[in-house]
């Protein structure tokens, strides 16, 4: 049988984007596994984001069949940050506080080549 192949980095949620006294939660800090400086980043610049969590209850569709309890926050890589090869990413809907130090999955797509 083959070995699968993830189609995603992994990736960490830091922060958010913050200075002295106001933090803003509409800019996510995201760490990527094996990214250490900033020209390392500029690979990911345009490439989508995805925080999978668990929900509690289980969402009915249109035609009322279950889905499953995972649900999913999307965003894209907008800018580096730092020299670390820390990015910032935006989501559709801000992270909640929780996701914090949380795993999100960077994806393959789209290519900017």
């Amino acid at each position: 049988m083959p070995e699968s192949i993830r189609l995603y980095a992994k990736g960490a949620v830091v922060g958010f984007k913050a200075a002295k006294r106001n933090q803003n939660s509409n800019l996510s800090l995201i760490k990527i596994e094996g990214v250490n400086d900033t020209p390392s980043v500029d690979y990911y610049l345009g490439k989508r984001v995805a925080y999978v969590y668990k929900a509690e209850k289980s969402k009915k569709t249109a035609t009322g069949k279950k889905t499953t309890k995972e649900r999913v926050i999307w965003g894209r890589v907008v800018k580096p940050h730092g020299n670390s090869g820390v990015a910032k990413a935006r989501f559709r809907n801000n992270l909640p506080p929780k996701a914090l130090g949380g795993r999100v999955r960077v994806m393959m797509y789209p290519s900017r080549q």
